[in-house]
């Protein structure tokens, strides 16, 4: 299903949330400047070199950000544009749409969405904070003109929803960041895995896409996996990846326009 007979899409994604991430878990967050230093890291300092290392291997990214940080540092989403790259919804706060009323919901998108395109982006994908959809989801993302979503599990290679227009891009926890590096402050219990440990598990995982011809949707947070180490890493596996004929590196828009 790939332009030019590719064997594999592949999909750089980042979350951008910023504090926003701790805010919507608990608002009394909004309160503790040294748990909120953690998303003030990948605003202040991930994104920039984020955006260098895309620059510097040639790969334009999609960018999921919540309408309140995008209010927060919009200065950030104009430089993640002048890039070339996508800017997509996350959300105007980082909460589920399981916690919201169908209202609340409806809210949220609007408010979000209008945020980010008076900073100039043209929004068509929709990822949901954490991953979740309510009911209504789906439903709302038609009434509003919503292109794709990429939330679900189900599937290695993009679809379109029964009785719904939108695609599914589908992602997967062992190609998100967090579900490896972020570490559990309130257990203290999860180790944090080293670079080369990750790198060795996305390496098998994307030598099983390209085998079977699925969409390989890396899902990055730029306060995880922009401490300069893990950033290095991710370097060098684009490269890696780069280096594999017939692979198309795509943003998520691309991939939601090519399909069926």
């Amino acid at each position: 299903m790939w332009p030019d007979s590719a064997s594999c899409a592949v999909v750089i994604s980042f979350d951008f949330d910023a504090e926003e991430v701790w805010i919507g878990e608990d608002p009394l967050n909004a309160g503790r400047p040294g748990t909120l230093s953690q998303g003030t890291y990948g605003a202040k300092v991930a994104v920039p070199l984020i955006l260098e290392m895309l620059q510097r291997v040639g790969v334009t990214a999609t960018f999921f950000i919540p309408g309140r940080v995008a209010e927060r540092y919009p200065y950030r989403v104009e430089e993640i544009l002048a890039g070339g790259h996508e800017v997509a919804h996350h959300g105007y706060t980082h909460t589920s749409p399981l916690l919201l009323t169908p209202a609340e919901e409806e809210a949220e998108l609007l408010r979000g969405r209008a945020v980010l395109t008076a900073l100039g982006a043209d929004v068509v994908g929709y990822r949901s904070p954490s991953w979740d959809f309510s009911p209504h989801t789906l439903d709302l993302l038609v009434k509003y003109g919503f292109h794709y979503s990429s939330n679900l599990m189900d599937d290695i290679k993009p679809y379109r929803h029964p009785e719904h227009a939108v695609v599914e891009l589908p992602v997967h926890w062992t190609l998100d960041d967090a579900a490896h590096f972020w570490f559990d402050a309130a257990a203290w219990n999860k180790t944090i895995r080293t670079a080369a440990e990750v790198r060795a598990l996305w390496e098998e995982e994307f030598a099983g896409f390209n085998a079977l011809g699925g969409l390989f949707m890396l899902t990055m947070h730029p306060q995880v996996i922009g401490r300069p180490g893990r950033l290095a890493m991710l370097e060098q596996f684009i490269g890696w990846m780069q280096s594999h004929p017939s692979v198309w590196f795509a943003t998520a828009r691309e991939v939601a326009a090519i399909t069926p």
